[in-house]
C-alpha cells in the first residue's frame, strides 16, 4: 500500500498546487474532513474544496519545497514548505499534514501552518 500512497500524495499536492478540484474531487472520500490548527474547525468536502479554490485565485500555483514524507500504515505525514505565487509571490509557508488515506482516497487531513504571512499579504493589496 505504501507506493499507492504515496502515488496518492503527490496526485493531491499536484492538483492542490494547481486548483485542479476536479482531480480533488475525485480524491477526497465523500465524508473527507479537513482540520486546521489556525482555526480547530473541521471543515467539509465542499468548504474545503471552495477554501482550495480560493487559494490557487489568490496565491497559486503553488510550489512545494523540503518535502519529507513518512508513509504509514493509514496514510501519510508530510512536512513541507510551501512557497505562494501570484500576488503572494515570495511568501513561505513551513507546514505540516497528516493525512489519513488508502490508496485511493483521502479520509481526513490534519494542517499545521501559521497562514498569517498570507494574510497580511492579502491585507496589504487589498487596502492598495
Amino acid at each position: 500500500m505504501s507506493a499507492g500512497v504515496s502515488a496518492l500524495a503527490d496526485r493531491f499536492f499536484a492538483a492542490v498546487s494547481h486548483g485542479d478540484l476536479a482531480e480533488l474531487d475525485v480524491l477526497y472520500s465523500p465524508d473527507v474532513t479537513v482540520w486546521h490548527n489556525y482555526d480547530d474547525v473541521d471543515q467539509t468536502r465542499v468548504e474545503s474544496l471552495r477554501l482550495l479554490s480560493w487559494l490557487a485565485a489568490k496565491a497559486g500555483p503553488l510550489r512545494y519545497t523540503d518535502v519529507r514524507r513518512t508513509v504509514l500504515d493509514d496514510g501519510f505525514v508530510q512536512q513541507h514548505v510551501v512557497e505562494l505565487g501570484g500576488r503572494c509571490e515570495g511568501i513561505r509557508m513551513p507546514a505540516m499534514l497528516r493525512v489519513f488515506c488508502d490508496d485511493r482516497h483521502i479520509r481526513r487531513i490534519e494542517e499545521y501552518v501559521d497562514p498569517a504571512p498570507l494574510n497580511a499579504r492579502l491585507a496589504a493589496s487589498a487596502e492598495h
